[in-house]
């Protein structure tokens, strides 16, 4: 260990620009054994790790980095799995630069260690390897419903099963995974990674009820007759707009409608032809993941143009600089400082472009970021055939919510309490659908620390 003074950060090998933009399949190559020793024995092993403290999940990460450079793939495989429900998944997916590696000692001067791609590494070579999840084998008689299948479900469902506790999953869509599966481009994962954690999952005993919503085909009021806790994990996904004139027009789009769309002509399901980018010049507003997942659909969709305009400058994208580094590799242009005003339309209500309004940044508010300055008179226009909007995520007030006394707060969120339960005993929430929409990875531990509490209540009644 501590070899960062004669070993560099190396990050992993991605596909060839041009040939990866021919397809959806993932960029990143993984890590071979040595070369995850090799970037593994960079670590210092701090006595206080930032890195396992900034990490929502609190990984041991100096722990697994060990025993990949002491190339002990069962303990390193043991120690990632336990904290974590699908740690080949956020290996892949979680904005590393602004968690883990984010606060890892080395950035001063030496470049982190290359954290994510080693816990996907440890996670694909244990598979190869035969190693698998575990869980218990032994019943305890207890049985819970989740409400969504996406990260804040599914990782409730792994620590319920480990407990022994038989858990259904009631899933409105037809593929489980959530935003996971649908609004994550398969550049970034590979739909199949889910999949397979689902199957081990499902031969532990977990029952997926697909095509399912609750509060519609499937009354709400069943599941707390029927068993003996509920978690609700139904994400945010109320898309935001910008509030101006034209942004309903024909060519207007919003993030997921793009992403969903796309990955369901993926899949070779049916999808709405309708929604087609293809030879069209597109105009992403936003400057988060979801806007650097559509820029770089958009472009596998054989887009003629793909410009990103973000109200901010590049220093304050909200998203990972990892994503923005691989949009700019590909060829999308961004435009800073710009706000959209209003949307541009012919005389058939048509988008041929976006007016814009330049930008300054002042002085920092109270939470530290600076505040944002309209240019007067200084419009300037941007052409378009179509106009996405990724502007972020609400949670949707569904009416089953509020029927069976669940609360929400001025915003839509679920009313938790420290325990992640709500107001109606009995019954869980956790990820975006409680915190508002944040992170795979924050849901993910939302998903582990109610299932937790739900163990605990349910253990003692026994």
């Amino acid at each position: 260990m501590q070899n960062f003074i004669f070993i560099e950060r190396v990050d992993p090998k991605k596909r060839n620009v041009v040939e990866r933009l021919k397809d959806f399949r993932e960029i990143y190559e993984l890590f071979q054994p040595n070369e995850a020793s090799n970037q593994s024995e960079r670590c210092i092993q701090c006595g206080d790790p930032y890195c396992h403290s900034r990490c929502p999940l609190h990984n041991y990460i100096p722990q697994w980095l060990k025993s990949v450079a002491e190339k002990d793939l069962q303990l390193a495989f043991n120690l990632s799995n336990e904290p974590s429900p699908f740690p080949e998944i956020m290996g892949r997916i979680c904005p590393h630069d602004r968690l883990c590696e984010g606060a890892c000692t080395l950035n001063e001067g030496y470049g982190a260690v290359t954290i994510g791609p080693i816990e996907t590494f440890i996670n694909e070579e244990g598979f190869k390897a035969g190693l698998k999840p575990t869980f218990a084998t032994k019943k305890i008689g207890k049985k819970v419903a989740i409400v969504g299948s996406g990260p804040a479900g599914l990782s409730a469902a792994t620590y319920l099963l480990r407990a022994g506790i038989d858990v259904e999953i009631f899933e409105r869509s037809d593929r489980p995974g959530g935003l996971m599966t649908y609004g994550i481009p398969g550049f970034k994962l590979d739909k199949n990674v889910v999949f397979r954690r689902v199957k081990w999952m499902e031969e532990a005993g977990l029952k997926i009820h697909y095509g399912v919503e609750v509060g519609k085909n499937k009354p709400f009021d069943e599941l707390t007759e029927n068993f003996d806790a509920v978690f609700i994990g139904v994400g945010a996904t109320k898309q935001r707009k910008p509030g101006i004139p034209n942004e309903n027009a024909t060519g207007c789009l919003m993030a997921m409608d793009l992403l969903v769309n796309v990955q369901r002509k993926q899949f070779g399901d049916e999808y709405d032809r309708s929604i087609d980018v293809k030879d069209r010049n597109v105009v992403v507003i936003g400057g988060g993941d979801t806007a650097m997942d559509c820029v770089r659909t958009s472009l596998r969709e054989e887009a003629r143009s793909v410009v990103c305009a973000y109200r901010r400058d590049a220093r304050n994208m909200p998203g990972s600089r990892k994503e923005y580094n691989n949009a700019k590799e590909e060829g999308i242009e961004f435009i800073f400082n710009a706000a959209p005003k209003q949307v541009l339309v012919n005389e058939k209500g048509e988008v041929i472009g976006v007016e814009m309004l330049k930008t300054s940044l002042g002085e920092a508010d109270e939470s530290g970021r600076q505040r944002l300055k309209i240019i007067k008179g200084s419009e300037f226009r941007v052409s378009a055939d179509v106009v996405i909007f990724a502007l972020g995520f609400d949670p949707v007030p569904f009416e089953f919510l509020s029927a069976n006394g669940i609360q929400t707060n001025d915003w839509g969120g679920i009313v938790i309490d420290e325990h992640y339960e709500t107001t109606t005993r009995g019954v869980y929430a956790g990820g975006d659908c409680s915190r508002g929409a944040d992170l795979v990875v924050t849901a993910a531990f939302d998903g582990r620390e109610a299932a937790k509490s739900i163990i605990k209540r349910l253990t003692q009644e026994i």
